[in-house]
């Protein structure tokens, strides 16, 4: 569905160009109305004046007739004494000329004969009435007959006592041909006048439209180089317009404030950044911290002198907990380094073998460990693949209430195509359906201790790796950790 236009959507140089050229439209609009108006009302007032002039004229010379006539002044004698007379009044005022009786009968015209019909109809007796009834004994009728405006005077003719004898009826069509090729002569030079003008405006109404948007197009650009990470300029620049002026000041107000801020911002961040990697650092140090303290306690429970294996425990114990100091010691480097986490140091190695190397450390019967195969061969970090398993068991064991009778972690590898598949399962209390989302958020934790970073920091090692961990739970009955690594060989 197509868009409604809106004036808004313009640019404001193309809003002040049309607006220029639409006030000269208006205006010549205006201007030619006004005319016709004018011209209307000039061709009304000269056809009503030359009808009250005419009539007075005629009047005169009525009076002039019923003074010097030897017929007796009475209504029934006014045929016999503008028998002859009338046509004549007709040719010299070039006018219609009517008489009638004062009961509104036609009693002579100046019509040819052959067009007065032979029973003229009187005058209406509502024209009789006003004539009579009015102080000026004078009534203007006028009607519109095929398009053309007919007036019609009607007035009372008098003796020299002023007593009424008849009615005179001067009909006259309105003629406004000379009017209306005046007007139409007129109108066609105004349009003369504003289409040059209208060129002039288009003119003057870019030039204007360009000159005053020149600044704030300057303004435009500069605003939209504006960026919080870099070194914003300055606007120098002098306007004509005080609101332009005033416009560029608190521009550069702005950019003074932008880099104050930025420089806030830069400063947060930065002590941010250190928080964040103090809180990493503390977890990775903390993580192998309890599967040490669990082989100390078991080596000091299950320390037989007699035992003939002693020897083989005692290497077994110390490469377990070398390889978590060793841990510990990498996370220190790169921190005092101020780097990242360890990089990876992919090496080839049986993940079979270092999986189960890294349940050694925890020691708990109800821990168990089994793979479809004995060796499967894959090239990652060692370190990273121990400690994505110290992490994903230990929150197992935590899952799992201290008071629960059975309890059961266990850990299965097996190879499922070209990924070696990694699953963490406990009979724990399992996850609650609104924590479900969160479960690799930072800082999230339904623990009472913890920082509820160990998820989140697996998740980006394996991503490292292209590739993924998800999970499986059921409040109440535990809860599955599957991770599936690609197999990289050498």
């Amino acid at each position: 569905m197509p868009k409604r236009f809106r004036m808004s959507m313009l640019s404001l140089r193309i809003r002040i160009f049309l607006s220029m050229i639409v006030l000269v439209l208006i205006a010549s609009i205006l201007m030619a109305s006004i005319s016709i108006i004018q011209f209307k009302n000039e061709a009304k007032d000269y056809h009503q004046e030359r009808l009250e002039r005419k009539e007075s004229a005629i009047k005169e010379h009525i009076n002039y007739v019923l003074a010097n006539t030897t017929y007796p002044l009475t209504t029934n004698n006014l045929d016999l004494i503008f028998k002859d007379r009338i046509h004549e009044l007709a040719q010299i005022h070039n006018m219609e000329i009517n008489i009638y009786g004062l009961d509104g009968k036609l009693l002579k015209s100046s019509k040819a004969s052959f067009s007065i019909d032979s029973i003229a109809p009187p005058i209406p007796k509502y024209i009789l009435k006003l004539v009579q009834s009015s102080i000026e004994k004078r009534y203007v009728d006028i009607k519109n007959i095929n398009g053309l405006k007919n007036r019609s005077s009607y007035s009372l003719i008098k003796d020299e006592k002023f007593k009424p004898l008849g009615i005179l009826n001067l009909p006259y069509v309105e003629d406004d041909g000379f009017y209306e090729k005046e007007l139409q002569n007129f109108l066609i030079r105004l349009g003369q006048v504003y289409s040059f003008m209208l060129v002039i405006a288009f003119a003057l109404a870019y030039f204007l439209s360009t000159y005053i948007t020149q600044s704030l197009k300057t303004i435009s650009d500069k605003l939209s180089e504006t960026s919080l990470n870099q070194k914003n300029e300055k606007i120098f620049l002098r306007a004509n317009s005080k609101e332009i002026n005033l416009l560029i000041k608190a521009y550069n107000g702005m950019v003074d404030k932008l880099e104050k801020s930025a420089v806030k911002l830069a400063q947060s961040e930065r002590e941010e950044a250190w928080r964040e990697m103090a809180k990493q650092v503390a977890h990775e140090i903390k993580n192998p911290l309890t599967p040490m303290r669990l082989t100390v306690q078991s080596f000091e429970r299950k320390f037989d002198a007699n035992d003939p294996d002693l020897k083989q425990k005692l290497k077994d114990y110390s490469e377990t907990l070398i390889q978590q100091i060793d841990t510990m010691s990498s996370v220190a480097s790169a921190f005092s380094n101020f780097a990242s986490m360890p990089a990876q140091q992919n090496e080839t190695l049986n993940v079979v073998e270092v999986v189960e190397l890294a349940l050694d450390i925890f020691n708990e019967d109800d821990v168990l460990f089994e793979s479809e195969e004995s060796e499967i061969i894959s090239k990652m970090d060692r370190t990273q693949l121990i400690r994505i398993i110290t992490n994903l068991v230990k929150n197992a064991i935590q899952a799992i209430p201290e008071g629960q009778q059975q309890k059961l972690v266990s850990v299965s590898v097996k190879r499922v195509e070209n990924d070696v598949q990694i699953a963490v399962r406990d009979n724990g209390t399992g996850i609650e359906l609104p924590n479900i989302d969160r479960i690799f958020e930072p800082k999230f934790t339904t623990k009472n201790s913890g920082m509820g970073l160990g998820l989140g920091i697996i998740k980006n090692i394996i991503e490292n790796y292209k590739g993924t961990i998800t999970f499986e739970s059921e409040y109440g009955k535990g809860t599955t950790f599957t991770v599936s690594l690609p197999i990289i060989n050498s």
